[in-house]
């Protein structure tokens, strides 16, 4: 949420402001069909305009969750960090997060992920076999934490 406020007030307060003056000042040079400054101006004004509405969309239909306050850690949801082993007893750390928040580098999945979806209400022990486009993979849930 914060990410996405910050963005939110970038664009809005800096970027948004600059290209208004850009265009402005453009415009006021004459022949507006060939002036490179005023079409890439209103151009890039269309695309923070777009990034603005969608940003306004996502803050109002999310919803801030505190991982730390889930009453039942004893199983995986939103906000878990789970360490899984593979049939290869490969281990892998993955944090469920939301889906703006997921850095598959950084073992950060979103929600919606195929990963998260097989994962969602399993316990310590459980096996879950997630479907990717490479194939089929099982897994065992060794640990579930939440901070």
């Amino acid at each position: 949420m914060a990410a996405l406020k910050a963005r939110y007030d970038h664009l809005l307060g800096t970027e948004r402001p600059e290209i208004v003056e850009i265009v402005s000042w453009a415009a006021g040079n004459g022949d507006r069909s060939e002036n490179g400054d005023y079409l890439y101006g209103r151009k890039r004004m269309r695309e923070i305009d777009r990034e603005l509405a969608h940003l306004s969309r996502r803050m109002k239909a999310l919803r801030v969750v505190d991982p730390g306050e889930q009453l039942d850690t004893a199983r995986v949801f939103f906000g878990a960090t789970v360490e899984l082993a593979d049939e290869d007893d490969k281990r892998k750390i993955v944090t469920i997060v939301g889906d703006d928040e997921q850095d598959a580098g950084k073992g950060r999945i979103g929600w919606n992920s195929p990963m998260a979806k097989a994962l969602r209400g399993a316990s310590v022990g459980d096996l879950r076999v997630v479907r990717l486009p490479s194939g089929t993979k099982e897994w065992e849930v060794l640990e579930i934490s939440y901070e």
